[in-house]
């Protein structure tokens, strides 16, 4: 398949993404290819480790989901096409999670949604100077899905609320502090690395070639953002942010405002309730709960339409503001889906 490349080069099973004008972005048709290569190589005795990267696109390991299908059906009254699509995907992230293999990812330039998803439920996930990984859903009206909520409900303290919910970016050291990625390896010396995992199988070798993490903004900032986004709920947030002096307080306040209100509230209590339970499982289960009704009961249509379609950056959300989300719609939107549930 043109849009990825999927083979076996010496002890190593191969997946590259390949589509670089769309910023690698992930398609229905590239999810089912990975999951395949799973399925195969899980128990090949010839594959020693797994290596994902998306090279051909010098921006970007994956950018995120291909959206513009999804906007087209959803719009049409078809949400049957986005769930089939969550579905597919999510077991390929399960697939991925509990590959019994060492799986080595290598995260250059924008790594953010559907990519994370990809990149970062690997056991080697490596980092270098341009990376830029982000969770950012709450901006088109999603929650953090692909098992997002598993990374930020295990992130120390409160970062991962504030990352889903602020749709905050990490430089590779941030990354690293957060517990998103685990080797910083300037780009310079991938190309010598993948080489020698290919020709050995040694997955040993992405420890040798590691060099110290660079410093993170996060772990400076933490103490604060602890305090910030202690609240149990998108309105105690809010109000500890309006509380409060300070530039952090208020650049993350207005990024709140710009979010989807729905999504955020929901976002917050999925990890809350994922951060109780730790697993892959249920954190897909759980985020499919809210992704199979987004388009229909909250704001994905909308979110697609203003960020990617129109790109006029100016959405009409469903509710006013942060403020304004009854807790009762949270908790809808969350509840159990009896037979349509997720079966991975």
């Amino acid at each position: 398949m043109q849009d990825i490349n999927c083979r076996i080069e010496g002890r190593a099973g191969r997946i590259t993404l390949n589509r670089p004008k769309a910023l690698n972005a992930l398609t229905w048709e590239m999810c089912l290819e990975i999951d395949k290569a799973l399925v195969l190589w899980a128990n090949d005795p010839s594959v020693s480790l797994l290596i994902i990267d998306g090279l051909p696109c010098d921006k970007a390991f994956c950018a995120g989901g291909d959206l513009a299908q999804m906007y087209e059906t959803g719009r049409a009254g078809d949400y049957d096409y986005g769930r089939r699509f969550w579905q597919d995907e999510y077991r390929m992230n399960a697939r991925l999670f509990n590959f019994p293999k060492p799986v080595v990812t290598f995260l250059h330039g924008f790594v953010m949604g559907g990519g994370v998803g990809v990149g970062c439920h690997g056991s080697h996930r490596v980092v270098c100077e341009d990376s830029r990984i982000a969770m950012p859903e709450c901006k088109v009206g999603l929650v953090p899905d692909v098992g997002g909520s598993l990374l930020l409900a295990r992130a120390p303290g409160r970062l991962g609320e504030y990352l889903g919910i602020t749709s905050g970016r990490m430089k590779p050291g941030d990354a690293l502090h957060a517990g998103f990625a685990d080797y910083y390896i300037p780009r310079a010396a991938w190309e010598a690395l993948i080489e020698t995992l290919c020709e050995t199988g040694d997955w040993e070798a992405v420890d040798r070639a590691a060099e110290p993490a660079p410093a993170s903004d996060l772990a400076e900032a933490r103490p604060e953002i602890d305090a910030l986004f202690a609240g149990e709920t998108l309105r105690d947030i809010v109000n500890l942010l309006e509380s409060t002096e300070g530039d952090l307080a208020e650049r993350n306040l207005a990024a709140l405002n710009q979010n989807s209100p729905i999504s955020m509230a929901c976002t917050l209590e999925l990890i809350h309730r994922v951060r109780s339970t730790d697993t892959i499982e249920t954190a897909l289960e759980m985020e499919y709960r809210f992704t199979s009704r987004s388009m229909e009961k909250a704001d994905f249509l909308e979110g697609i339409r203003a960020v990617i379609i129109d790109k006029d950056n100016a959405p009409n959300w469903r509710h006013d503001g942060p403020r304004s989300v009854p807790p009762g719609e949270v908790s809808a939107l969350l509840r159990p889906l009896g037979a349509d549930a997720l079966n991975i």
